[in-house]
């Protein structure tokens, strides 16, 4: 098995906020993240495919294909966005960076498979160079 990944970059903002909690309980457990006016992340987001090489192109995936993939269905859509309130797919979910993985996961699995015999593996986001989740469809 062989793995291929694509890195994409987006900026976006958010909040971490639950509208059941009151503001000082969000602020206990979310701190600065559940500023009221927000904050923003320069997000690096790397999806990975495995699969066999194509005999006849040598590629598992044709990663321009995919890097048109992930630009068109996810970085579009979250790029200068604010993820609460700009985002069709993270609405009514806390937009924390483990929700935004799986929703990546949903939106890019099926496409994946539209354009190549490969399959996700894992995508990571990357929220701050030392902050990051790893998702793998599980």
């Amino acid at each position: 098995m062989i793995y291929v990944s694509r890195q994409e970059h987006f900026n976006a903002a958010h909040k971490l906020y639950n509208p059941a909690w009151t503001q000082e309980r969000n602020q206990q457990v979310f701190g600065p993240c559940a500023n009221t006016n927000w904050h923003g992340h320069n997000y690096d987001l790397i999806v990975t495919v495995k699969g066999q090489p194509d005999p006849e192109t040598g590629f598992v995936i044709d990663l321009k294909a995919l890097s048109s993939l992930i630009r068109e269905h996810v970085v579009d859509q979250v790029d200068h966005k604010n993820l609460n309130l700009d985002v069709p797919f993270m609405k009514d979910q806390l937009a924390s960076t483990e929700n935004l993985v799986v929703a990546f996961w949903q939106i890019l699995a099926p496409e994946i498979a539209k354009i190549s015999a490969a399959q996700l593996h894992c995508i990571k986001l990357y929220e701050t160079p030392r902050n990051f989740v790893e998702y793998y469809g599980e």
